[in-house]
């Protein structure tokens, strides 16, 4: 196929264009062109052109350069891309713009021997770029990580370019391919083959690729020690098992939505691994009991477990895999969606895994407050729980658990639990909770200020607040619950909280402006200058304060700027309307500190200004 080149010289072409040679390799045809500036340090066979200012093959697209390299031999296509790649080192030492506009190319952060990372986004990712990259990493050390994401929708990574990778990077130590639909067993093969160091492995949505790819890097890449899978339609038992009976050292695996992927695979490679795997990752599968057995069985090195959309797992499943006594070195457990983890099955949890530190629970419908409290009487070592969308407990259940982990643990955290409600009846006082440091309570809407009082006189300790959307709760029921953190509170966000007056503002900087940190007050419509007053008076550590969408106006900008104690580094005005171009000065002082300020939707405050802000404020980032 004929590439088209623009052609270089002092002198103009005259006619009908003029026919010459690329070696002996490629035709390109020069259409006449006036005074087209094209440059390199070479030419081209025997003639006599000379070139400036701008390699051409820079000129060419993608797709015109691909086709030039898949019509050469072998040796002439290494020849090619080491001439493309020299040309793109020559620019970078010329100042250039590099081949890092289009790749990103930057030393690897986790490796210590000089490798680099590559990371290929969108259009960006061709099979052009990648042969180039196999050439050109070669002479900075290496290519230890490969990241390609997503394809150019007309010549998308194939193959031909993974080969190219393979061939030119063999100390290629991580491959991501997300999304690479024409990428198949082929190219995995050729990586199998040449870059025997692999050690991560990851898969997402890669429908060509089968069991037979995934045998390959099993049997030729033994220091695999992190697997990916996702949404792999052709991966199923046959390469789990090769994984499981060749990768020794596998330490990380997590597989997701691929539908061939059943008991057979998952028990093969977890108990053939048993001695190593510390992490593991199952979500959307059809797996069954049996699994779960296997997992309580055999995870006896597993520190992490993630199980997720296991429709097919029953209550049984999870009661035997806590009673299997195997996940002893177990330290955080996240299950989700899950309609097996109940009462009766998740107390079974609590016993079997006397390590465990972290519970996450998110939509488990048939928890109930009798499941979570006898759960917190047998997790003795429980730091941290947090329940999302599991709409049958209550606060009778979390107040359970307070008392039951009184002197362990440290966070708690309840998203969008529906059971929450004012109750009509007093739940006697349990014992304090001396231990929890963290308490987040978010867009649990039917939690009202009597909750809120309880709260605060079980952890008197708390450090960090965060009771975003609770737009039920006013300063009856934030008040109390400030007076009793006695350990001083470092961060607060009440976001959300629509209701809420100065008061509580005021009150929060007398009782904890020696130690409070962070502060967000977004969509608090209620505060007004009079909180930034308090807060320039005693918050001398504050560092982070979002007011946006408050009541604020120039007048508080201004009393914030003329704080000698405050050392802001990051403030929101975000949609304060009554904040203008009259701030532009109070702003400006503000930003000796500042490393971002955000002033979107601030309608009253005029382009030019923020243009100014941006010129003058050259360290901070300003989002407007």
């Amino acid at each position: 196929m004929p590439a088209l080149v623009n052609y270089s010289g002092d002198d103009e072409l005259r006619s009908g264009g003029c026919l010459f040679s690329i070696g002996s390799y490629v035709d390109a045809y020069c259409p006449p062109r006036k005074r087209a500036r094209i440059s390199a340090q070479f030419g081209f066979g025997e003639s006599e052109f000379e070139w400036e200012n701008q390699p051409s093959l820079d000129v060419l697209p993608d797709e015109c350069l691909f086709e030039i390299f898949r019509r050469l031999p072998e040796s002439a296509r290494l020849k090619f891309v080491r001439a493309k790649a020299m040309i793109w080192s020559c620019k970078d030492k010329e100042g250039a713009a590099s081949v890092s506009d289009d790749v990103e190319m930057i030393p690897s952060n986790e490796e210590n021997d000089g490798f680099l990372t590559r990371c290929l986004e969108g259009k960006k990712a061709t099979d052009m770029r990648l042969a180039a990259i196999a050439v050109g990493a070669s002479g900075h050390g290496g290519l230890g990580k490969l990241s390609i994401r997503g394809s150019n929708y007309i010549r998308g990574v194939t193959n031909f370019g993974l080969s190219a990778i393979a061939r030119g990077c063999p100390s290629l130590r991580s491959l991501s391919l997300w999304n690479v639909p024409s990428v198949g067993d082929e190219g995995l093969l050729e990586i199998a083959k040449e870059c025997q160091l692999l050690e991560k492995l990851e898969l997402c949505q890669c429908p060509s690729i089968t069991n037979k790819g995934l045998i390959a890097i099993a049997q030729s890449c033994p220091n695999l020690t992190t697997l990916i899978l996702e949404s792999c339609s052709k991966i199923g038992n046959e390469g789990l098992q090769a994984i499981g009976k060749f990768c020794s050292n596998l330490q990380s695996i997590s597989i997701k939505d691929c539908p061939l992927v059943r008991d057979q695979g998952i028990s093969s490679m977890l108990s053939s691994t048993s001695s190593v795997l510390t992490r593991v990752k199952l979500q959307a599968l059809k797996i069954t009991d049996f699994s779960l057995a296997v997992i309580g069985h055999y995870g006896k090195a597993v520190t992490n477990l993630v199980l997720g959309g296991l429709q097919h797992v029953s209550e049984k499943g999870f009661w035997v895999m806590g009673n299997a006594q195997g996940l002893q070195k177990l330290v955080s457990l996240t299950i989700a969606s899950c309609g097996g983890i109940t009462d009766v099955s998740l107390e079974a949890i609590g016993k079997g895994c006397s390590n465990l530190k972290q519970m996450c629970l998110r939509r488990c419908f048939f928890v109930s407050d009798n499941g979570l409290v006898a759960f917190a009487k047998a997790a003795g070592s429980l730091e941290n729980l947090q329940l999302e969308e599991c709409n049958r407990v209550s606060q009778s259940g979390v107040a359970g658990v307070l008392s039951n982990c009184a002197t362990k643990l440290k966070s708690l955290t309840l998203v969008k639990c529906m059971g929450i409600k004012e109750m009509a009846m007093e739940i006697p006082m349990p014992v304090p909770c001396s231990s929890l440091r963290s308490l987040s309570i978010r867009n649990c809407s039917g939690l009202g200020n009597a909750s809120l009082v309880m709260l605060g006189k079980l952890c008197p300790q708390l450090q960090n607040v965060d009771l975003s959307g609770l737009c039920g709760i006013t300063d009856l029921g934030i008040l109390p619950l400030l007076d009793s953190c006695v350990a001083g509170l470092v961060k607060v966000n009440l976001s959300g909280c629509l209701n809420l007056t100065d008061e509580v503002v005021l009150a929060l900087a007398r009782l904890h402006g020696e130690t409070l940190e962070l502060l967000c007050l977004d969509g608090c419509r209620k505060i007004t200058d009079a909180s930034l007053v308090a807060i320039a008076d005693n918050c001398m550590f504050l560092s982070d304060l979002d007011v946006s969408k408050c009541a604020i106006t120039d007048s508080g900008v201004a009393i914030l700027s003329h704080a000698e104690k405050l050392n802001l580094q990051v403030l929101s005005f975000s949609g304060c309307s009554e904040v203008s171009d009259k701030s532009m000065p109070s702003l400006k002082k503000l930003g000796k500190t500042l490393v971002g300020l955000n002033i979107q939707n601030c309608n009253s405050i005029s382009s030019s200004t923020v243009a100014r802000l941006v010129e003058s404020l050259w360290r901070c980032d300003i989002l407007s």
